[in-house]
């Protein structure tokens, strides 16, 4: 059976990077699992996506084996908290399709199971 589940990063790495770091490592285990997962980096945590983009970050690494799950960040909090070009330059996408902002409830609707980190 096929889990479906979406990882949400709320958390800003430099406050907390055991927090980002589990909601990774969540990631990684439903994909070995053959599982269908996404992330989301949404709030603060667009400047973890940031941060890990940076090729010498120590789970830069494990951000580019998820490089294929990861949906984006959303547009009005990566904007906000000046993270936008670097997410983009990385390749990331911008998601705007709540008013500007990431939509949690279309995760919701593709019937995914939300963690939030």
């Amino acid at each position: 059976m096929t889990h479906h589940a979406a990882i949400v990063i709320l958390t800003d790495i430099a406050q907390d990077m055991a927090a980002v770091y589990r909601g990774l490592d969540t990631a990684r285990e439903f994909v070995e699992a053959g599982d269908d997962v996404t992330i989301v980096f949404d709030g603060s945590g667009t400047e973890s996506l940031a941060a890990l983009t940076a090729g010498d970050h120590q789970l830069h690494g494990l951000l580019e084996k998820l490089r294929p799950v990861v949906r984006g960040a959303c547009g009005y909090c990566a904007k906000a908290h000046k993270v936008a070009d670097e997410v983009t330059g990385a390749g990331f996408e911008l998601l705007t399709e709540n008013r500007g902002h990431a939509s949690l409830r279309n995760l919701v609707v593709e019937g995914r199971t939300v963690l939030t980190f």
